[in-house]
């Protein structure tokens, strides 16, 4: 199931993409939670009654007509793996910098996301805007300690990521929370895709453009750490709660890593796209 949150006619919804229509789940029983997080934390319950609804018995929308908003809109928590994809590292060292020797985790500052297709700002106090496509997974029930043989278990669904950062202000801290965390920052999306239309979230093709020039290309298999040992990991130290945002990482082709760096410019399309899942692109416009 693609579950969205969408616009249409001044009224943002809830619903879930069937082909080219977004049905509206605002009204499918009595006390439908109003949000995909609401729809997260009811559980298997809730996901099974909106999974039931049929696009004839309900109202529709040409998905063409809606503006998509980011699928989650009030996560409790937006957390970030670094250095997690094996030619990421590769080229780090060939830089002369280290590879890690664990998880390298940051926060994304939940004010930063954004929708699927809205504009990203280009900081008036930034010269190094970058781009990191990934892999984002949500957590889809609370948990703790949890194991790796059980990790899968907890996750509610995937999307598309791009991990926007600015390079000056990364560097200007040991903690990159700042650099990653500047407003429109954390485009996500276009929907929220439930685990059981993703078989194997590690043998995904992930791609992402600039202008249209590929950038990006890499598997999901390439990660270093994989999600059950990502959500393992988290979950040692606090408690994932549904709705959660975990960026699994980004590989090599990031503008800082070009010779000179290829940073993102006002007029820029970013195009992140993963198979199976989906697409976001971003324009990148002087901030306001």
């Amino acid at each position: 199931m693609k579950l969205v949150t969408y616009t249409f006619e001044g009224k943002t919804s809830v619903g879930k993409v069937v082909g080219d229509k977004v049905v509206d789940l605002s009204k499918a029983y009595e006390d439908v939670p109003a949000t995909v997080l609401g729809i997260l934390q009811g559980g298997k319950e809730v996901m099974s009654r909106l999974e039931a609804v049929r696009p004839e018995d309900a109202t529709t929308i040409p998905l063409s007509e809606v503006k998509l908003e980011a699928p989650i809109q009030n996560p409790q928590k937006y957390l970030a793996i670094g250095l997690n994809y094996k030619d990421h590292v590769e080229e780090i060292l060939k830089r002369g910098g280290k590879g890690p020797e664990h998880q390298m985790w940051f926060n994304k500052n939940v004010s930063c996301i954004n929708g699927p297709y809205d504009p990203i700002n280009l900081p008036k106090v930034s010269e190094a805007l970058d781009y990191e496509g990934e892999l984002g997974v949500v957590i889809g029930k609370r948990c703790k300690n949890v194991p790796e043989s059980e990790a899968l278990d907890a996750v509610g669904g995937y999307l598309v990521i791009d991990d926007v950062t600015c390079r000056d202000w990364q560097r200007k801290t040991t903690q990159w929370t700042l650099g990653k965390s500047f407003d429109t920052h954390g485009p996500i999306g276009p929907w929220l895709i439930t685990p059981d239309e993703v078989p194997d979230p590690h043998a995904l093709e992930m791609r992402l453009f600039v202008n249209g020039e590929l950038r990006q290309k890499t598997s999901t298999g390439g990660m270093v750490y994989d999600i059950p040992a990502q959500i393992s990991y988290l979950s040692t130290v606090m408690t994932l709660e549904p709705g959660d945002i975990i960026a699994t990482g980004t590989c090599s082709g990031a503008g800082f890593g070009f010779t000179p760096p290829r940073f993102l410019k006002v007029g820029d399309f970013v195009r992140v796209e993963i198979d199976g899942i989906g697409h976001i692109e971003n324009e990148v416009v002087a901030e306001p």
